[in-house]
């Protein structure tokens, strides 16, 4: 069970049970301490510290989940795993968002608890080796987030919130807010940081190609498969693997992601060996799952694999103040050489636009200012924006448009400022051309 001698505390009511814990793990020269209650496994952990904790979640008086919450507040560097029955797993899962480990569901193997101590175990003998070097780098190189509005502050105070964990992580915003610099941030602040982040975009590849790109195949799999490959899991060892657009994602293809959720192990497609990986996965999606689950699109037992911790992303329109800001950043590399800059009237126009494309709409504009303005001087007709909705007084909000309306005419400006290019407008709009096609047809854009 690992090279260094583990301090364990088991907690849970059965005394059967416990015997037959202890003598299994001191095998491995692990110190094993025991107690029968909450209060019990306290005055333990206020006598001395311990690196793993196995709780079960059903003990007499105070629960499991309120002794992992005392716990952390003894001991913050203590891995919990709980343990939970029929019944309680939203409760485990709940437990996960509170800084427990993992959970395992009875009946469990003690080949499945040793496996996840000794995971447990790896994750805080790294945590502890790279947190001292975490606190040495400055505030500014920890995200590459642009804003310094209220909503993202508190974006970037739950990203390094984060920073220890490797739970699942569930990011939802719309197209173009900048779902991935997220999910990055996630990869960076964490131990993972040394190893790799691979994103990978679910809406384009279909079902077959995307089971392959996962996971990998042999050769002979398939026609065309004329040599093994290595999956994106697999590449993602000890890493990040981003999921974006998860929402896409094919019913078959989430089966297998599903598995793999739950003890980290997969096939290639075509293979009978099981093989076996330390990755964390970061999803991101721009539609509502919960929605996705009632229509029976999205698997709801995958949905609350992910939704361990969730993070919106904020549209631009809900943080304008961060324009200037997102504005210079982009304009900065540019300046290298010559004195590039934009007008107040032109920055006062992109203050008003509500940015229905967001963040990637904004970089889209000001690409475009560049190539058109003379004298190094992007104005506001170098910009092309889209001129939805006119000016009105407050006493017509009523004739105001939706947001289906908005997005509408949105993409009808766009497609045919593309001349009907659906790749250029898709590209523009920042969404994927399979997703346009559906957006056209839910339209009835021809």
């Amino acid at each position: 069970m690992g090279a260094h001698n583990m301090k364990i505390l088991l907690v849970d009511d059965e005394e059967e049970l416990l015997a037959l814990l202890v003598r299994r793990l001191k095998r491995n020269g692990n110190e094993v301490k025991t107690a029968a209650s909450a209060e019990e496994a306290l005055q333990l952990l206020q006598a001395s510290s311990f690196d793993i904790g196995i709780y079960d979640i059903k003990l007499p008086g105070m629960d499991g989940v309120e002794l992992l919450k005392k716990t952390k507040e003894i001991q913050r560097g203590i891995e919990v795993v709980m343990l939970t029955g029929h019944g309680t797993v939203e409760t485990a899962i709940e437990s996960m968002k509170m800084g427990a480990y993992d959970y395992l569901r009875k009946p469990y193997t003690l080949a499945e608890l040793e496996a996840v101590i000794t995971k447990a175990f790896e994750k805080k003998q790294l945590h502890e080796t790279n947190d001292g070097l975490k606190r040495m780098l400055p505030v500014n190189q920890r995200f590459a987030i642009v804003g310094e509005s209220p909503c993202m502050q508190k974006l970037k105070n739950l990203i390094e919130r984060l920073a220890g964990s490797d739970v699942p992580v569930l990011i939802e915003g719309e197209s173009g807010t900048g779902k991935e610099l997220v999910a990055r941030a996630l990869h960076f602040w964490n131990r993972r940081a040394e190893h790799l982040f691979i994103p990978v975009n679910v809406s384009a590849l279909s079902e077959g190609l995307l089971e392959s790109e996962l996971f990998g195949h042999v050769k002979g799999a398939f026609t065309g498969a004329v040599s093994d490959k290595k999956g994106l899991v697999e590449l993602a060892d000890r890493g990040t693997l981003f999921l974006d657009e998860i929402g896409e994602m094919p019913q078959a293809v989430q089966v297998k992601l599903l598995r793999f959720f739950e003890n980290e192990e997969f096939r290639r497609v075509g293979d009978l060996m099981l093989r076996r990986v330390n990755v964390r996965i970061v999803a991101a999606t721009n539609r509502n799952l919960e929605t996705e689950v009632a229509g029976g699109r999205f698997r709801e037992d995958l949905f609350y694999r992910l939704n361990v911790m969730r993070i919106s992303v904020p549209p631009l329109r809900e943080r304008r103040e961060d324009i200037p800001l997102l504005v210079r950043h982009f304009l900065e590399p540019h300046r290298r050489g010559r004195d590039i800059d934009i007008d107040e009237r032109a920055l006062r126009a992109l203050m008003d636009y509500p940015f229905p494309g967001n963040v990637r709409e904004l970089i889209h504009m000001l690409e475009r200012g560049l190539i058109l303005a003379k004298d190094h001087l992007i104005r506001e007709g170098d910009l092309l924006i889209p001129n939805i909705v006119p000016q009105r007084k407050e006493t017509e909000i009523d004739e105001w448009l939706s947001l289906s309306q908005l997005e509408k005419r949105h993409i009808v400006r766009v497609m045919e400022y593309c001349h009907g290019n659906k790749t250029k407008a898709a590209r523009i709009l920042g969404i994927s051309v399979r997703n346009l096609y559906r957006k056209l047809e839910e339209y009835k854009l021809s």
